[in-house]
């Protein structure tokens, strides 16, 4: 798809890459020919709209697509990091890998500000031990991570190991409100903040500063605001007239300004469809790039971020946001992390679905007291009917939960907060019988609830 034309690597890097007839410059074993060629200083023909790299989406919402960003998009990014984050960089740990543009937020930034970058060993990433161990030894001052990577860390530190932290960034993921005051209580005079943005936008579009009492993060709300737009950037919160939504309407995600990539690559219909003219200027050649997210301001003026579009889903005839789901069960303070999906592993058996990955030291009657608690802030039809506790769940190569590989329900026996029991008289037999084949769950014991299995929806 990017039509490569030529590759610069290493000589023992070169098995690794599937070259297809591209052409190979390997910096090392070449470097004679190299020599060859006049030392003298090339002219740079760039300009500040000449592409400074393309990079893929991972995917998760569809085909990966490769976006165009310019040497404008990633000096205004960088730039813009300089003017927000109060304590310049000292040593940054990069955790993310050269394929996602976070790391590109580590490394210009870093460089940008004289700051040392630290690259980690392979898979150290998937090591909370040894990645504090890591953070301490290099004395590393800031962080960009995943918020289910940096609760682990928080999880697994023992007191001072992450001191030297000054400034800690999470991203990529819906930061929880029990992940803000588990830090705070941990690490109060450590700066930590909430980015949001597309990679479409130039790796951030939004950021908000988490503080000891901020309305924002009071009891009441599911998640930690994005929070309001980088210099030199707008976000707009639009319906589907592509209007302005009043605060507290819900709408979708446009990100504006310098930040706004080019396009995608080789792909100009798909361009034109995402990327449309900014009607809120008069500046004929700025454009508004349509994500696909969805949120609204809350009283306060912060945006908060609901979810993806491709998440809103029709069930019993109701429009549901898996991510209010999500956003209520993670309030529960035994509930580490939270996934909620609608599943049709059979056609036309389709139920909602929430693997939790629970506190180690979680009761034993969870489920009902989570599923008890749902109900007194949603709808009914909003409270999933199948409840799987995970000790891990499956990640992508970038961190994230890997929505695709998580069980199927007929593979796992949901969580159940009494003693099985299993049929005894005919009638009851009869009964399990009728349950299992409806509801395509194993084992079903005499004191199970056929709602709270898994009732049919439609």
């Amino acid at each position: 798809d990017a039509q490569i034309s030529l590759l610069l690597t290493q000589e023992h890097l070169v098995a690794q890459v599937p070259t297809q007839g591209t052409p190979v410059l390997c910096l090392d074993a070449d470097w004679a020919a190299i020599a060859h060629h006049p030392s003298a200083p090339i002219t740079s023909s760039v300009t500040p709209d000449n592409l400074a790299y393309v990079i893929y989406t991972s995917g998760s919402t569809g085909q990966p697509k490769g976006v165009q960003i310019t040497h404008r998009n990633l000096v205004h990014s960088t730039y813009a990091r300089i003017l927000t984050y109060p304590t310049p960089i000292h040593r940054f740990l990069l955790l993310s890998s050269f394929a996602f543009d976070s790391s590109v937020a580590g490394i210009f930034w870093s460089l940008c500000q004289g700051g040392e970058l630290h690259l980690p060993a392979t898979g150290l990433e998937r090591d909370s031990a040894g990645l504090i161990a890591a953070i301490a030894q290099q004395q590393i001052s800031h962080l960009l991570a995943l918020p289910s990577l940096y609760r682990l860390l928080l999880e697994t530190t023992q007191p001072q190991q992450l001191d030297s932290l000054q400034t800690v960034i999470v991203a990529g993921e819906v930061c929880p409100v029990a992940l803000v005051r588990h830090h705070l209580e941990q690490y109060p005079e450590v700066q930590l903040f909430n980015e949001y943005g597309p990679t479409e936008g130039t790796v951030w579009s939004t950021v908000y500063r988490c503080l000891p009492q901020k309305p924002s993060q009071a009891t009441g709300y599911n998640s930690i605001p994005i929070g309001h737009p980088i210099p030199n950037t707008q976000v707009y919160i639009l319906d589907a007239q592509q209007q302005p939504v009043p605060i507290g309407v819900m709408g979708e995600l446009y990100v504006g300004g310098e930040g706004v990539a080019r396009g995608y690559l080789h792909q100009p219909h798909l361009t034109a469809e995402k990327f449309m003219p900014h009607p809120f200027t008069e500046d004929g050649n700025a454009r508004l790039y349509k994500t696909g997210d969805l949120g609204r301001y809350r009283p306060d003026g912060e945006i908060e971020f609901l979810g993806r579009m491709d998440d809103q889903i029709k069930l019993r005839g109701f429009r549901i946001e898996l991510g209010e789901i999500e956003g209520a069960i993670a309030q529960h303070p035994a509930i580490l992390e939270t996934v909620v999906m609608v599943r049709e592993d059979s056609p036309g058996d389709r139920r909602l679905v929430a693997y939790l990955r629970p506190q180690s030291d979680a009761e034993p009657n969870l489920t009902d007291t989570l599923r008890q608690a749902l109900r007194e802030t949603l709808p009914d039809y909003m409270v999933p009917s199948i409840f799987i506790a995970l000790t891990t769940f499956p990640r992508t190569p970038n961190g994230k939960i890997d929505r695709q590989a998580l069980p199927n329900p007929e593979q796992v026996q949901p969580e159940r907060s009494h003693a099985f029991v299993a049929p005894r008289t005919a009638t009851e037999v009869q009964l399990v019988e009728i349950w299992t084949e409806i509801l395509k769950v194993n084992a079903v014991g005499i004191h199970d609830n056929f709602f709270d299995l898994g009732d049919i929806l439609c």
